[in-house]
C-alpha cells in the first residue's frame, strides 16, 4: 500500500503542493517567527511557496500576520528571506 503523501497550500498563491515543496514559517507559542526547515517545531505554522517572490508576495499582502494572528513586522520579513535563502541547501 502507498503511503498517502502531505498536501498543504501556500498562503500566498493558493497553490496545492506537497509538503516538502513548501517553506513553513512557525509562530512558537512564545510568539516568535521563524522558518522551520523541519516543519516540526511546535506552533502555529503558515506555508509559502519556496520562492523570493511569493516572500515579497506576502510581505506586500500581510499575509503571514493574518495566518499566523500575529504582527508580522518589516525586519521579520526580511529576517524569514535571510532564513529562507540559509534553508535552500536541503
Amino acid at each position: 500500500m502507498k503511503k498517502k503523501k502531505p498536501i498543504r497550500k501556500c498562503i500566498v498563491t493558493g497553490d496545492t503542493m506537497e509538503k516538502k515543496e513548501l517553506l513553513r514559517v512557525v509562530k512558537t507559542p512564545e510568539g516568535e517567527v521563524s522558518v522551520d526547515p523541519t516543519g516540526k517545531k511546535n506552533g502555529r505554522g503558515a506555508y509559502i511557496t519556496n520562492s523570493e517572490q511569493c516572500f515579497l508576495e506576502a510581505k506586500r499582502k500581510d499575509a503571514l500576520s493574518r495566518h499566523l494572528n500575529i504582527k508580522v513586522t518589516e525586519e521579520d520579513y526580511e529576517r524569514l528571506l535571510e532564513e529562507r535563502k540559509k534553508g535552500l541547501k536541503r
